[in-house]
Order: C-alpha cells, then structure tokens, then sequence
C-alpha cells in the first residue's frame, strides 16, 4: 500500500470515517428528497395535464356518440363504424367485451382517464345502447408538452436547488468535522510546547551518562545506569519525533548518495541496549543499497522501524532485518497485528497495539517520509509469529 505524507494535507482514518457516513446520509436524504419531490411534481403535472384535456376529449366523444347514433339508427344502409383523424376508439358492452376497437391497447375501464404507452385514454358510459355498447373509449396521442415543460422546470429551478443543497452540505460537513479539528490541533499545540519543555533535561540525562565511568561501577550499578541509557535513549527518539513531527515539514531536503548497508549498521548498534534489555536476539542480512534522500529523514524511517520492531516485540524474541538492493524488510516476533489495525497504522496518533504505550506518531513519520522519497510500504504477517515491513523503491 501507499502511504499519506501529512496529516497536513490529507484527512485521518477517523475523520474518513466520519466524512462518508455522513456523505451516506447526507446523499440518501437528498437523492430522497430529491426523488420524492421529482415525482410528486411530475403526478402533479400529470393530473393535471388530465384535468385540462378532460372537456376536450369529452366533446370529442359526444361528437362520436352522434356518430354511434346515426350508425346505429342506419345501420341496414351502411355498416362502416365512425372514423376520425383526430382520435382512435372503440366500443364495449355492459359486461366490458370488445364490440368494435381501433384503439392500439386494451384499455380500463373502471378508469375515466388515464395516460398509458405514450397514449391517453377517455372512458364515456353510454346512456343509450348504440350498437349494444355500454362503453365508449378514446384513444389520442400525447404530445409531451407537459413532459418538456417538467424538463425545463427540472433544468432551471431543480439544479440550482441541487447545488445549493451541495453548498449547504459542504458547510454543514466543515461544522461537523470541526470539534474532531480542534481537538487535533489543541494536541498538537500540546505536543509542541512539551517538545520544547523536553530538550534541555534530555541532553543533560544523556551528557551525563556518557561522563560516567563505568570502571569505577560494581555489576549492580552497571545494571542501573544501562536502565538509565536506555530509558534516556527512549526519550531522545520521542523528543526527536516530536520536533519532525511539529518541525520536519518545514525543514529543506539535503538528498544524497545514502549507503543504507552502512546507516543500518549504525541504527541497529544504537538499539543493541534496547534489544538486550529484552534479550531480543538480531539477525540480520545486508547486502549493498544506496538510495537518493536526506539522512536524517532516513535515519529517522529507520529508526521508528527498529524501535517499533523492538517494543512490540516479545522477550526472548528475535528481530529479522533483511536488507537487499531496492528492498528493507523488518520482521518482530510479538502479536501477529490484526488486518483491521494495518489499515489505520501509519495514520497520526494510531497504535498498533493498545497494551503498549507510546503516542502513535512514530509510524506517521515513517508514512511521512516514504511518502516523500515515494517509498511503498507492505505490512503482512510474519511466517512464525508477529509482524513484518517491507519498504520498496
């Protein structure tokens, strides 16, 4: 999978979440409204197409009627039943069977009018019994004016009500998301002013252990102070991922010519007290790599992988880092990471497992970094147990 850059730029898994179900619902109650009110309006224009053809379709079945009539009245003369340009019809018995019908469909008769197949229909119940007929039924052609004029009105007035309802929504969407913003930004204000609490007793820790001199110190006290390295080490790299995190965006790029075989050799020693703290076993297989990028950045990647590999690993355990010339993969032997939890683990302030503490950032700057040296990131279960990630370039 690709990774995002920056919470900057791109919306975090929750605010994801959020934003589709409430662009679900959002679009459910407007394709609903919308469809509702589309066909209320069209059964609206409908009746009332009917309602205005109603007289004349009436005048034109009287008009037959005096045709029928006439027939009827000659009918030893002439036996031709009455014709018209203007409409087609037919005629029926009391028990509603066809007598004569030019009409193009069966038509209902307990309807007086109605539009079916592009036509319209007009029953008449005869009071007289010409011809034996009950029923007297007009067919004509519907012009679909009144369609067109529901087009129009759709066109004019229904897309610039969409759009406006689009607008509103979008405001309405900013207002939603803005608490979940807030509480973002007020972390992160949070985190910046700690940062910068941090750095002077950080640097104090570490200066100080490196002028302690361990000859003059019993194995007990060795014990002690190598406690001390490494919870002090533990802070340094939350420190320095606090100021990427709140810095490392603003800061220019130096690329170069990195032999990651050498910079791996170095991150792992760094780590050796953490993972002897754990009696976490290394094995490692490097060939030469070189990569075009900041060192610091990469560091910085690696890092968070090493130490990410290290904390959620078991005791006892090992660490598997393999590194061949496009590809670094890092293995632990901890819990196997369940899918759901990959797909949100690079997100900002995201943990891959609850049980063990940390803030959740480290993973994001590793998205952030990868992301800009365009480096693809695969998590996937370990053969044995735990979890493994893979970068490629």
């Amino acid at each position: 999978m690709l990774v995002s850059k920056s919470s900057d730029t791109n919306l975090l898994h929750s605010e994801k979440k959020t934003l589709r179900g409430f662009l679900f619902l959002y679009g459910f109650l407007f394709i609903a409204i919308f469809l509702l009110l589309g066909i209320g309006y069209f059964q609206m224009q409908k009746s009332l197409m009917l309602d205005e053809l109603r007289p004349r379709l009436n005048d034109l079945a009287n008009k037959q009627i005096k045709n029928l009539k006439n027939l009827h009245i000659n009918i030893d003369k002439r036996k031709i039943y009455p014709r018209s340009d203007e409409f087609k019809s037919g005629i029926f018995d009391m028990s509603k069977r066809k007598i004569f019908s030019l009409l193009s469909h069966e038509p209902r008769l307990d309807d007086i009018i109605y539009k079916q197949n592009g036509s319209i229909f007009y029953v008449k119940e005869l009071q007289a019994y010409y011809l034996g007929a009950k029923y007297l039924v007009l067919e004509i052609e519907d012009d679909k004016k009144w369609l067109y004029g529901i087009y129009y009105t759709f066109l004019f007035l229904g897309i610039p009500l969409a759009v406006l309802f689009l607008v509103f929504g979008y405001f309405l969407l900013r207002l939603f998301l803005a608490p979940m913003r807030e509480a973002l930004a007020l972390l992160d204000r949070f985190i910046k002013d700690t940062t910068h609490e941090l750095n002077t007793p950080i640097s104090a820790i570490l200066s100080n252990i490196e002028m302690i001199d361990e000859k003059n110190l019993d194995e007990k006290n060795k014990t002690k102070l190598k406690r001390i390295n490494i919870g002090a080490k533990t802070v340094s790299n939350l420190y320095q991922d606090l100021v990427y995190l709140t810095l490392g965006h603003k800061v220019a790029s130096k690329d170069e010519l990195i032999g990651l075989k050498d910079l791996l050799e170095e991150r792992l020693e760094y780590f050796s007290m953490s993972m002897s703290g754990k009696n976490i076993s290394l094995t490692k297989k490097l060939t030469d790599s070189v990569l075009l990028a900041d060192k610091n950045k990469i560091s910085k990647l690696i890092d968070n992988l090493i130490s990410n590999a290290i904390k959620y690993n078991r005791k006892n355990g090992s660490l598997h880092v393999n590194l061949s010339k496009n590809t670094l993969t890092i293995c632990n032997e901890g819990k196997t990471m369940p899918k759901e939890k990959i797909a949100t683990l690079f997100e900002r302030y995201q943990r891959g497992n609850e049980e063990v503490g940390g803030f959740g950032i480290g993973l994001h700057i590793v998205a952030m970094v990868a992301k800009e040296y365009k480096i693809k990131i695969k998590v996937f279960e370990n053969k044995k147990e735990g979890t493994c990630v893979r970068l490629s370039w």
